[in-house]
């Protein structure tokens, strides 16, 4: 066989290691099995085959294996009785089983102690192999199958899962990896069902009713094949294998399946398994017809073991320990054996030596790699490598494969891996399957539990605000409920790919009243007297602590509605309503700034700027003002005034054309107004408020800040209407709250009387509630995504509320506007940048043409006033670089040399100034700036300027 080329590759280091000799050792090893149950007899079968091809095979080998056979009779005291049979007596090199995980899990401590590997081709738990290095588990664990049938929820889309296992070492291993494998493809189990391994027909039958009440209809089976077997049988009775259904059994079932009897091949139609896929050889071909033609008439189900991996595992097995014995070589011939029974002393019972082969014998043994009948035989950590998963459909007498699970590819129909699937968990990925009850319909995985049992759904029950959700009594039992709401809840459950019997039930007391608030109706839901509950019903936080919530079919949000007031034209402030109080301060500011800035670069140049201080304080007010009306007639004979002007009266020209649209809207039509602004001022004046009676609003209002004293609650939109009407002051309310779809209906009936103020405080809308957990929350939100894209609620809503009457209130224009500060920002800092340029530049101009007269008076001993008062007098002084046209000169102390221009006589300087405070000299100007400085100079202060040089001490 092809192993046979590997092996001589394998053997080559051994061989190199030790010379070859004539003589044979034997190893002797244990097998420990239940020999009267299939696993045990067909593995033995299995072995005696591979003992016999290997060495007929490998007739030169020095090294021979020589077994032991213990029968374990099923039970674990047998099976260790056995081992320490053959570890005290027998001292074998190595043990070949045990059958069962529990049995396992007590001989490998014993292999431990005797360092004697305890091998097992049948024990799948997957908390074995960690035990101890002396155990090699030769087959796939169970942990290596959850992959392949979390795949098979995920495909299918199942949402929940119900797992049935047996109590034992075998059962309870798998659960945490079959937990952690359903949370990865978001798949919740709801409940575990644990059976004892000699559980009785009443207990499965109790055990499978209490499963019939669960919403879940997908059943995963972890059992040994004589439970399992049993446990489709009674559920074949009682009705859990009819359409609906769907069981997925593990690798422990699957690979027994050949050995079904008729009556458990039918109970068992429709179910789905998993186990290791066996790849196809002549080898596996060659061994399938040599052991039918060897056990068929001992035992016709070993004659059908083509099917099994048992069988390949404990033939495969046997050929690695071989190749590991061969590999250690010629070991010292023990002595002859001693105490050859049992030895019943209790002290010595487990005082055994300790092997001196064992260790070799596991290290060779984990060396080992080569392609076996169940495909390729390779040991990681003690444990077979895993491989790929056959999912298969049992049909008929038999089973047929519908699928292959890969671990690094997902879910494939075959093994060719250039085949490009667009989703590797795709049930496209998988053939056609016949469900229970030969069914060829995909379960969806739950339904309603018990036959003819409908889902119970509450509606809220209220006196008033029945737009959206109403029930009324007709002579029906549970009155006759209607509304939007209720239409958008049945178009979705018809929408749903499969049908969901329920039947509305109102949240009400025996006289008709409502049975309590919304947050009672979430309770009840929470209590389980009630599946779901539909409505008005909005998400909130507290609530969905109860019950799960669909995605929301109505938008959230709550609104506080106030009165309407209407403003006075006839107050005789209304003309400071255009503009905002920032706007008129800020406007104000830049008048007076302006007349400054143009005072400042127009006083030494322009005689309309000049004059006593009277007129200089009147002119800069007058000047800005005038501009309003475009009434200014003074001169403006400085560039950088100029410049300054331009830009102002641009501003002038926007606001006065703001002020002049704003005012006459005003004064020509009628403005609405919200009768509070700010919403705080509500809770600071401890105004009443109000909102629908059993409505979330009354806590969320408190969490706002409202006393709960403050807080009224309100059974109908009329109650509504009149206490807003009244006001907070009157009995009645200031604000009404309430969520955006009834503050919508409410203002289209009313919008002539109130509206709108402050912001939206979010919230999550209008959903369905269903009980924690329940299947339906996922399946009802995508049809509700699906019925707002296509538009169907949105045509649902149209029809409801067209009948509605419409509102003739006021126009939308009619809104008050008053401008602010923020409209002219843009402009105020145009001006202000300019004004700022225009003073700097002028400043600076000054200070460079007089320099040498500020360095003078800077250098001065005078105080520092004397020095202020010099400076501003001199800027005080008239500047006859600029000349206005056809101005004529003033005569006042003015007297001209004829002569000459630049000819200058004492007596040409004034004694004393004019009222006009002016100077005019045809001498140049540094002789008319000193006479200035010493006019400017008070007699106080003349003998500090004549010493400090300023004034020359003949004047």
């Amino acid at each position: 066989m092809t192993s046979s080329i590997t092996f001589q590759n394998f053997m080559k280091k051994g061989n190199s290691q030790r010379s070859f000799q004539k003589r044979t050792s034997n190893f002797q090893v244990g097998v420990i099995l239940d020999l009267k149950s299939v696993v045990g007899s067909m593995g033995l079968s299995c072995m005696s085959m591979a003992l016999s091809d290997f060495y007929s095979i490998h007739s030169n080998y020095s090294t021979r294996l020589s077994l032991h056979v213990r029968d374990s009779q099923g039970q674990v005291i047998e099976a260790a009785a056995a081992g320490l049979d053959l570890l005290k007596n027998v001292k074998v090199d190595a043990i070949l089983g045990p059958e069962t995980s529990a049995q396992a899990n007590f001989l490998m401590d014993l292999g431990d102690r005797a360092q004697v590997p305890i091998i097992s081709f049948s024990a799948t738990s997957p908390s074995l192999h960690t035990r101890t290095p002396y155990f090699v588990q030769a087959t796939q664990g169970d942990d290596t199958q959850v992959g392949a049938i979390a795949a098979i929820v995920k495909a299918f889309r199942w949402s929940q899962v119900v797992i049935i296992y047996e109590d034992s070492e075998y059962g309870s291993g798998i659960v945490p990896y079959l937990s952690n494998a359903f949370q990865d493809v978001n798949a919740h189990i709801s409940y575990r069902s644990v059976f004892p391994v000699s559980a009785n027909d009443d207990f499965v039958l109790k055990e499978l009713y209490k499963m019939m009440t669960l919403q879940t209809r997908v059943f995963v089976v972890h059992m040994s094949y004589t439970l399992g077997v049993r446990l489709f049988l009674k559920a074949k009775e009682i009705g859990m294998m009819e359409k609906g259904y769907a069981w997925i059994i593990t690798s422990g079932l699957t690979d027994l399946v050949y050995l079904l009897d008729s009556d458990a091949a039918e109970a068992m139609q429709g179910v789905l398994g998993v186990k290791p896929l066996i790849p196809k050889s002549k080898q596996l071909n060659s061994f399938v017809n040599r052991l039918k033609k060897k056990s068929l008439e001992k035992s016709p189900a070993i004659g059908r073991a083509d099917l099994s991996m048992l069988g390949l595992w404990a033939y495969d097995t046997l050929w690695a320990l071989a190749m590991a014995a061969e590999r250690v070589g010629l070991k010292e011939t023990p002595k002859a054996l001693e105490n050859s029974s049992v030895n019943l002393n209790v002290s010595d019972l487990f005082n055994f030596k300790t092997s001196e082969v064992g260790p070799q014998l596991l290290k060779a043994m984990s060396e080992a790699k080569f392609e076996g009948l169940s495909g390729k035989f390779h040991l990681v950590d003690g444990k077979m490598e895993s491989s790929s998963y056959q999912i298969i459909n049992v049909v008929g007498n038999g089973q047929k494969e519908v699928g292959l699970w890969i671990p690094s590819h997902g879910i494939r129909r075959e093994m060719n891996m250039n085949t490009t699937i667009h989703d590797t968990s795709s049930r496209e990925n998988i053939r056609s399957i016949i469900w229970p009850g030969d069914s060829t319909v995909v379960p969806k995985g739950w339904e309603v539990p018990m036959s003819g049992k409908k889902l119970k759904i509450g509606v809220p029950v209220k006196a008033g605000f029945t737009d959206f959700v109403r029930v009324t009594r007709d002579g029906q039992a549970n009155g006759r409920i209607s509304g939007f709401y209720i239409d958008v809840f049945k178009s979705v459950m018809e929408a749903l790919p499969y049908a969901v019997p329920y039947e509305l039930v109102p949240f009400e007391n025996p006289d008709g009243s409502s049975a309590g608030t919304y947050n009672d109706l979430i309770y009840q839901v929470f209590l389980r007297n009630y599946d779901g509950a539909i409505g008005d019903i909005t998400i909130t936080a507290n609530r969905s602590k109860y019950v799960d919530f669909t995605l929301p079919f109505a938008e959230g949000g709550v609104l506080s509605i106030v009165l309407i007031t209407y403003e006075d034209v006839n107050d005789i402030w209304a003309f400071l309503k255009p503009l905002k109080k920032e706007l008129w301060l800020t406007s104000i500011a830049f008048f007076f700034l302006t007349g400054l800035t143009v005072w400042i670069l127009e006083h030494r140049v322009s005689s309309a700027f000049r004059g006593p201080p009277s007129q200089h304080v009147g002119m800069i007010f007058y000047f800005p003002f005038s501009t309003l009306v475009f009434a200014h007639q003074e001169k403006i004979l400085n560039n950088l005034a100029r410049l300054f002007v331009v830009v102002w009266m641009f501003v002038i020209l926007i606001l006065s054309s703001t002020y002049t649209a704003s005012l006459s809207s005003r004064l020509t039509v009628q403005r609405i107004q919200p009768s509070i602004t700010d919403v705080n001022e509500l809770i600071k004046n401890r105004d009443f408020v109000g909102c629908q009676e059993g409505s979330f609003i009354v806590d969320f209002l408190k969490k706002q800040g409202f006393e709960g004293s403050r807080i009224r609650t309100f059974t109908s939109p009329d109650d509504c209407d009149e206490a807003l009407s009244k006001g907070s002051k009157n009995g009645g309310i200031s604000a009404f709250y309430d969520v955006i779809p009834y503050s919508k209906l409410f203002l289209s009936k009313h919008c002539d009387k109130y509206m709108t103020v402050g912001p939206t405080h979010r919230t999550d809308g209008f959903a369905f509630a269903f009980r924690k957990g329940s299947p339906l929350v996922a399946d009802v939100s995508r049809a509700v995504i699906e019925l707002t894209e296509n538009g169907k609620i949105l045509e649902m809503e149209q029809n409801w509320l067209r009948n509605e009457p419409t509102c003739a209130g006021p126009e939308d224009s009619m809104n008050s506007i008053t401008i602010s500060l923020q409209s002219f920002k843009g402009l105020f800092a145009i001006t202000g940048g300019v004004t700022a340029v225009c003073l700097l530049i002028f400043i600076g101009s000054y200070l460079y043409k007089y320099r040498e007269f500020h360095r003078r008076i800077s250098n001065s001993r005078i105080t520092i006033w004397s020095k202020v008062v010099a400076i501003c007098r001199h800027f005080d002084q008239r500047s006859l670089s600029f000349r206005e046209p056809q101005d004529k000169l003033p005569e006042a102390g003015i007297m001209q040399n004829s002569s000459s221009e630049n000819s200058v006589q004492p007596t040409d300087f004034p004694r004393n100034h004019s009222n006009s405070g002016e100077i005019v000299s045809s001498a140049p100007e540094e002789v008319r700036d000193a006479s200035a400085t010493i006019h400017c100079l008070n007699l106080e202060d003349i003998s500090a300027a004549q010493h400090s040089g300023v004034i020359h001490p003949s004047a």
